[in-house]
Formats: structure tokens, C-alpha cells, sequence
């Protein structure tokens, strides 16, 4: 293990004494939009929906351009990223939905550490914040997970209002308009929208899924991105003698579209009303992840917080117009715009400012730099990720020669250097990521070569790997 404070020392000169305390325990704040496109932050390209707080933390840290999700959907990907480990190692490999979400023994099996578990273990106070969708039942719940206090809800997603919706505007998908026809319905006030563009009804978000404090349900009117703000400024200022570990995650932008009053004014010069829903639901997280930030600089935690920004995984489209832009695919694909996503690390004074890595790294390495920083060593064999520390420092060696995998039924991945293995079935398909990062050509068959390493590599891999759990 790495002596964490004299690496500090070394690579940016700080006084030593000030370097030891301020590196020695930092807390960890993990924040997770939901469903958040590649394309969208400001700091990531995108032009319409300004993220003014989301882009400070980029400019204060260290944004990774090809920073992956080991799944291109939320239960799975989460799995992984409070493990530290592929989940498909203990077969949570698919997404969890609706009635499923409360089934016995589905969740992240129990044999499984996360890192709330290890960090707890060490000292840490850990709180979860926001959307769990690990498991429903009792033996998932997240305090029997590692974490000391849990306040959020258990399943997939969340109406981010209790009905009757007041304050916003709602986009919901539906099966048939009211005149029994398709296309697009308003009420006449213009905050309930209803569209048939996707097929189906919204999701049944809220059956059996309360808003949790530990496991006593809640009456609360406010929105939820306000509320687990205010949330996670609470616990931040509860902890401020004591090394914390909160993973705050956001269910924003996840559907249901819910746009706050005070944000679809702010976007009224967009004319689509979807988009203008999504474009609130946007700039309300970051708000909200303002929020979280100023209170690290008022409670004095600010110098001794790693704090990490990233999406559980790409935008879809359809549903909420989230942009994957230069990405092709979206939600629920092995394609870049499903798995590949924003991911921001900071840590004030401690790393660099400013900087931009383009080799690829997983959230999984998130798992295993908190663990590095905090001095929590788990078993040699334990994690799938490595800690970032070198690569932040300039140490890029290691990395550039680090395959990755992605496994979701008969959809398979590896990306080695700049290039990318996939297929759906049968056939391989090779891509150079250099030059082509919308995935447009194929060059499996003029690198026969080299699809046959690369897919040995898979194959390796996948045989380490176990049967899903459920289906």
C-alpha cells in the first residue's frame, strides 16, 4: 500500500506537517447522477443546459474523457461501483425493475463487501443519500450493507413530487391519449403532458417504494433533488470531526420527468416541452450538487475531501432526450453512449487542477482510490479496479496495457488500449476509438489478428465469471 501522504508531499511540494494531516484520513463524498448523457455537462461539450457547478468541480479536479460503467444500466452498474468488482463475478449481470425489485434474494448478494462495509470498518461514519435499487428486501437493506444511516428509496426510480405533482411540470409516456388516439396530450393548465412516442406506460415508480428514513417511510412534499441535497448538507455537517464516506445518489435525471417551476421558467426560450423538462431536471441536480459543495467549504472539509463526480451510465435518448454526443447507442447498449460517462475527481489542494486523462479508467477505480486514500487494504484478489492515484499523478504505464470487459447476455465488450471488441451474438466487431469514436467502422475484417487477441482476452475473462443470479 502506497504511503499516501508522502506521495502528496513528493509530487506537489506541500509542507509536510499540513500534508500528513490534511491526507492521512480524507472523507469521500460519491456523487451519482442517474442516466446522465456523455454529452450534456458543460465540461463535456455540451452548449444548451448550462452546469456551472458540475464544470467548477471539473476545473477544480481532473476529468477523465474515457471513463466507463461496467454495465449500461443503473442496478448492475452500482453493484460494481460499491464493490469495487465486476458484477458478473457474483451474477448480478441484469436490471432489477418494478415488482422484481422486491423478490426474494435478488440484490447484491450479501457475501459481497462493499465499500461501506470496508470504510465502516476502518472509522468511517457512512451514509447513503438517494437511490439504492440493490435489493428491497430486509437482508439488502443498505445499513446492513456498511452504511450507518440510509434516507432514500429502495427501488429503481422515483416520482421526485408526491402526487398530485405541484410545482412541476410531467411528462409521462402513455399507451393512448385521452381521445384515444397518439401523438402528444396537455392538460389545460400545461403541467401534465402525456405521450404515446415510446409505447408504454410510465412506469409504476412508487408502488411499494416509500421514501426511507432507515426503513421508517416519510412524508415529504419538497422535491427530491432538493430534499437529498438538503440531505447530504445535513450529514456533511453532522460529520465534521470524523472521517465520513456518503455516496449521495441522485435519482436526477432518471424518469419520471418532473421539471420544477422555477427551472422550466429558466428554459422557456426551449420550445420542446420534453426537452425543456429534461433541461430543468439538469440544471437542478447541479444546483443541488452546488449546494452539497459550498456546504464541504463551510463546514472546513473542503481540503480534506476526495470528492467524485460521475453517471451510472449513458443517457437514453428517447426517454429523456439526454445527449450522448460524439457517442453512438445509449441506455441499456454495450456501445459507447451506453457505458462510456462523465467522470470528475477532486480533491483541493491534494491533486491537480485543471487536468484531462484520456486513458481509460472504470468506476470501479473509484472504489479502489477511496479505499487507497482511506488506508483501508482489502484482500490482494478483492478489487477489479486499481487506484487512480498514479494515473492522477502521471504515472500512466499500468493503465494504457489494462483491458476492460463488459458481459450483459449475449451482448459482450473488452476495450485494450484505443481499441474496442463487441458484438450482439455472433460476430465481433472491432473499432479504433482513436479515430472513430462513434463506433461508424467496422475493422474486424481487415484485423483478424486482432480481434482473435482480443476476444481470447474476453474469453479468459468471461470464464472467471459466473452464471446471472436471475433474469
Amino acid at each position: 500500500m502506497r504511503i499516501i501522504a508522502a506521495l502528496t508531499v513528493a509530487v506537489f511540494g506541500l509542507p509536510s506537517g499540513y500534508a500528513v494531516e490534511a491526507a492521512a484520513r480524507p472523507n469521500i463524498l460519491v456523487i451519482v447522477a442517474d442516466d446522465l448523457g456523455y454529452g450534456e455537462l458543460g465540461c463535456y461539450g455540451g452548449k444548451e443546459i448550462p452546469t456551472p457547478n458540475i464544470d467548477a468541480l471539473a476545473a477544480r479536479g481532473t476529468r477523465f474523457r474515457s471513463a466507463y460503467v461496467t454495465a449500461p444500466f443503473c442496478a448492475a452498474s452500482r453493484a460494481a461501483l460499491l464493490t469495487g468488482r465486476y458484477q458478473t463475478r457474483f451474477g448480478f449481470e441484469n436490471n432489477p425493475t418494478g415488482a422484481k425489485n422486491s423478490m426474494p434474494g435478488i440484490g447484491l448478494p450479501v457475501s459481497e463487501k462493499t465499500i461501506a462495509d470496508r470504510l465502516r470498518d476502518s472509522g468511517y461514519a457512512t451514509g447513503l443519500i438517494g437511490k439504492w435499487h440493490l435489493g428491497g428486501t430486509a437482508e439488502f437493506h443498505p445499513q446492513r450493507r456498511g452504511f450507518d444511516e440510509f434516507f432514500g428509496f429502495l427501488h429503481e426510480g422515483h416520482f421526485y413530487v408526491p402526487s398530485p405533482w405541484q410545482g412541476v411540470t410531467t411528462w409521462l409516456r402513455k399507451k393512448t391519449l385521452p381521445d384515444g388516439g397518439k401523438g402528444r396530450w396537455s392538460s389545460p393548465d400545461g403541467r401534465i403532458v402525456w405521450s404515446t412516442e415510446l409505447g408504454h406506460n410510465e412506469h409504476e415508480y412508487d408502488t411499494d417504494n416509500p421514501l426511507l428514513r432507515s426503513s421508517q417511510p416519510l412524508d415529504e412534499k419538497a422535491n427530491l433533488t432538493d430534499v437529498f441535497t438538503r440531505e447530504a448538507c445535513d450529514f456533511i455537517g453532522r460529520h465534521q470531526a470524523q472521517p465520513f464516506f456518503l455516496y449521495l445518489a441522485y435519482n436526477a435525471v432518471h424518469s419520471p420527468m418532473q421539471g420544477a417551476d422555477q427551472y422550466m421558467k429558466k428554459f422557456a426560450h426551449i420550445e420542446d416541452v420534453q426537452r425543456r423538462i429534461f433541461a430543468a431536471m439538469l440544471a437542478h441536480l447541479d444546483d443541488g450538487v452546488g449546494k452539497v459543495l459550498a456546504k464541504l467549504t463551510e463546514s472546513g472539509t473542503e481540503e480534506n475531501t476526495l470528492v467524485v463526480f460521475l453517471s451510472d451510465n449513458g443517457g437514453p435518448t428517447k426517454e429523456l432526450t439526454s445527449d450522448n454526443t460524439p457517442l453512438r447507442g445509449g441506455k441499456g447498449e454495450l456501445l459507447e453512449g451506453g457505458i462510456r460517462v462523465p467522470f470528475i475527481v477532486s480533491w483541493k489542494n491534494h491533486l491537480p487542477e485543471g487536468q484531462e486523462i484520456d486513458t481509460p479508467v472504470t468506476s470501479m477505480d473509484a472504489t479502489a482510490t477511496a479505499l487507497d486514500l482511506a488506508r483501508t487494504a482489502p484482500e490482494k484478489t478483492a478489487l477489479d479496479g486499481v487506484s487512480l492515484l498514479p494515473l492522477l499523478t502521471g504515472q500512466t504505464g499500468h493503465f494504457s496495457e489494462r483491458p476492460l470487459f463488459w458481459r450483459v447476455g449475449k451482448q459482450n465488450a473488452t476495450r485494450l488500449g484505443e481499441w474496442k471488441l463487441i458484438r450482439s451474438g455472433k460476430e465481433w466487431q472491432l473499432y479504433d476509438l482513436a479515430h472513430d469514436i462513434g463506433e461508424a467502422t467496422n475493422l474486424a475484417p481487415r484485423e483478424p489478428a486482432r480481434v482473435q487477441q482480443m476476444s481470447a482476452l474476453w474469453d479468459k475473462w468471461n470464464a472467471e465469471q459466473i452464471e446471472p443470479l436471475w433474469r
